[in-house]
């Protein structure tokens, strides 16, 4: 039985702290949109890998209008309108280098992604987990089984950087 302090629990946030800022920004440099649209634009980057929540969205759009980045306009409809503005543009153009660090992280992310929608693949990584949390987590693991465990995962790898 695993508890949740024993590891494996909680998955990795998607971004890091401020980067969906700057992610919206660059968005809304392509057009104006809604929050909704923003969400599913965001969870269409990330191929389904992320979908951000209402609750992280609207907050994130209420700072960037604070600092001025943003309009956020009402429409007829009652739908409210958002806008990337001279500043926005500004902050954004001074971030390219961290926009461009989360871009290649979210491409390299999305790749084993569809990797995983392989079933034969799915099936080989899912049979390679249980094997190794088996061995690894029995009773009486010795130092040199770990050593040999590394060893083969360090070879299959090598192995695998060589296809071509």
């Amino acid at each position: 039985m695993r508890h949740a302090h024993e590891g494996g629990g909680r998955r990795q946030r998607f971004f890091g702290h401020g980067e969906l800022r700057l992610v919206i920004l660059d968005l809304l440099t392509r057009n104006a949109s809604h929050g909704y649209e923003l969400i599913k634009d965001i969870e269409s980057m990330t191929q389904g890998n992320y979908t951000p929540s209402p609750g992280v969205i609207y907050p994130t759009l209420d700072f960037l209008q604070e600092q001025a980045f943003i309009t956020i306009t009402e429409e007829e409809n009652g739908r409210k309108q958002i806008a990337i503005t001279v500043a926005g543009q500004r902050w954004l153009d001074e971030n390219l280098d961290q926009l461009e660090n989360i871009q290649a992280r979210i491409k390299a992310r999305c790749v084993g992604f569809q990797l995983r929608k392989n079933p034969q693949m799915k099936r080989a990584l899912d049979n390679f987990k249980a094997v190794l949390d088996l061995k690894v987590n029995q009773e009486g693991l010795s130092d040199a089984q770990l050593k040999q465990i590394i060893a083969v995962i360090d070879r299959a790898s090598l192995e695998i950087n060589q296809l071509d």
